[in-house]
């Protein structure tokens, strides 16, 4: 999904963004690993998310900052160990940027903005996650930051899924009416 996403994002966004969308509710429905509970997934009407705004679109430069080992949180009261690695700064703030240090690896974007708890899950949504394949790519130095490609993490929809939440260097005050919503 990711590939055809990175292929057509640069030559028109709003396809780009539609054509995710289609593809994510195709795998809610019928993916093995879906977060929906198999009682759910017949009667599935979609996800919900905000209409393509370009003004939630940046390209990011990762800054390096000295690598630091973090257990960050998660829904269920654990903790999965990262390393942050760097941070990136965009129109609406920063937010650091870490490396999963368990399964396969990957780097991996949480964010909370000010938007959680009202329109989106309280314990934020993700950006990138490069050990799912979650991730827009790059132009030249600089990350993609499309906040419209902004998702849930699965415990939003089903408890038994363990996501790590966004930590206090993963907020922005700002309201990110983009990506996935409640």
């Amino acid at each position: 999904m990711y590939s055809a996403v990175r292929t057509t994002l640069p030559v028109d966004p709003p396809a780009a963004h539609a054509l995710w969308r289609r593809e994510r509710d195709t795998l809610f429905r019928s993916h093995p690993q879906s977060a929906l509970p198999q009682g759910k997934r017949w009667r599935f009407p979609g996800l919900r998310y905000y209409e393509y705004d370009p003004r939630f679109a940046f390209t990011a430069k990762v800054e390096p900052l000295p690598e630091e080992r973090y257990d960050i949180g998660t829904s269920t009261g654990s903790a999965i160990p990262f390393v942050r690695f760097g941070k990136v700064t965009f129109e609406l703030g920063w937010l650091e940027i870490y490396w999963l240090d368990a399964y396969s690896g990957g780097v991996f974007l949480p964010f909370r903005d000010a938007t959680a708890g009202k329109t989106t899950y309280g314990g934020g949504r993700y950006l990138l996650d490069t050990a799912k394949s979650a991730d827009l790519g790059s132009r030249g130095a600089a990350l993609v930051l499309d906040f419209n490609f902004a998702y849930h993490p699965s415990c939003f929809y089903d408890p038994k899924w363990v996501c790590p939440l966004a930590g206090p260097f993963s907020r922005i005050d700002t309201l990110i009416e983009a990506g996935e919503r409640t």
